[in-house]
């Protein structure tokens, strides 16, 4: 899932949540002064809950008609499973482009890991098969987008046979399905989560998403709802908190941003937005403590070895960008862009051969379509001016 959480970087860099980390335990209330909604547009169309896991007359005519006779002959649990893994039926695609409601990953056949979570969990629902989540405890990958960085965890559906279909004994009544890349196995482990907080992701996802797009108003409105749809998912405040940073409402970003680590404490987006926030009203004393606190929490920033490498590749300095890649791909070894850039410093160094591979880990890590084509692209002229050569 992708879940995400929003850094705030330079003017203004937040940290939101992708396939989204697992809420805190810690009972958490909303405090009444949170919200300002007179401070923001409304947004476009209102959020509906319901449609997150609503299903279409489309994914219904799926069921009853499409693989109705495969559910008949391997029963519904075994029926639904082969469908979703079997890319001669329904043809999935892991794509992290945008979060999508279970109906539109099923028009389009792809989303992140948690819309295709979502994508089962409402056929399943239609099949009165039981479902449960899971979420990734542990260390978040990060990505980009624009100016702002994102810590992106994972989500992963349970499926069970229903009550009368199980075998009293049997081993075989529930199988996990996971979408996409998973962190866990770094030092992760997953954890059982609520429907109310897969909710809370789906909004938390598409408020961070539509804040790239610069829409504060269509933000505001997901982030609120994410909140309310799970006070204890600290994600939801942090982004709450860049949202109101960038609107120039710096007390209630603070407030969201404290009120993120109440109920994680250990939330490194929440820790560093506050910390340049404070910092950036000359607060330094505040900004120290915190610093103190997330340093305790992680060696160097996320991205810090990467926009060393890549601005060093843009200067020339392929040698110098190549340390500094190589330096963040140990930290994450799965994140397209810094294979792509050590790709472009290692061409610049005359390893072709090197510059080759990192292009392949670059398309084989990307995660989503546009960008997946884009190193496809420059693989094929990479291979074509080898040979040429």
């Amino acid at each position: 899932m992708k879940r995400m959480a929003l850094f705030a970087w330079a003017a203004a860099a937040a940290v939101l949540v992708g396939c989204a980390a697992a809420p805190e335990r810690t009972p958490a209330t909303v405090p009444a002064q949170l919200f300002d909604d007179s401070a923001f547009p409304a947004p476009d169309r209102p959020i509906d809950v319901s449609q997150v896991l609503a299903l279409s007359p489309q994914m219904k005519r799926y069921l009853e008609v499409e693989i109705a006779p495969q559910i008949r002959r391997q029963g519904r649990q075994a029926g639904l499973v082969d469908a979703l893994y079997n890319r001669a039926q329904l043809r999935l695609d892991y794509d992290t482009e945008v979060t999508r409601t279970a109906a539109e990953a099923f028009d389009v056949r792809a989303g992140n890991c948690l819309s295709l979570v979502l994508l089962t969990a409402s056929l399943a629902k239609a099949l009165e098969l039981p479902v449960t989540y899971q979420a990734l405890i542990g260390p978040d990958a990060w990505g980009r987008a624009g100016n702002l960085s994102m810590a992106i965890g994972h989500v992963n559906i349970i499926v069970a046979k229903r009550l009368v279909d199980r075998v009293q004994g049997s081993e075989g009544d529930s199988v996990q399905l996971s979408f996409g890349t998973s962190l866990a196995g770094r030092g992760s482990m997953m954890r059982p989560v609520t429907e109310q907080t897969i909710l809370a992701m789906y909004m938390n996802n598409r408020a961070a998403e539509t804040l790239t797009r610069g829409d504060l108003g269509g933000a505001y409105a997901y982030a609120r709802e994410a909140i309310v749809q799970d006070p204890r998912f600290s994600g939801a405040y942090n982004t709450l908190g860049v949202i109101y940073q960038r609107r120039g409402m710096e007390p209630k970003a603070e407030l969201a941003f404290g009120h993120a680590l109440e109920v994680d404490p250990a939330s490194r987006t929440a820790l560093a937005n506050l910390a340049g926030l404070v910092a950036a009203q000359q607060r330094h004393a505040e900004a120290a403590q915190l610093r103190e606190r997330l340093a305790r929490l992680e060696a160097e920033a996320p991205f810090m070895h990467f926009d060393l490498g890549r601005a060093a590749v843009l200067a020339g300095d392929y040698r110098g960008a190549r340390d500094h890649l190589l330096r963040e791909i140990r930290r994450d070894p799965d994140y397209h862009e810094f294979h792509f850039w050590l790709a472009l410093a290692l061409a610049g160094l005359g390893d072709a051969a090197g510059a080759r591979e990192h292009l392949v880990l670059a398309k084989d890590n990307s995660t989503t379509r546009s960008d997946h084509a884009l190193y496809a692209g420059k693989l094929s002229r990479l291979q074509s001016s080898t040979r040429s050569n």
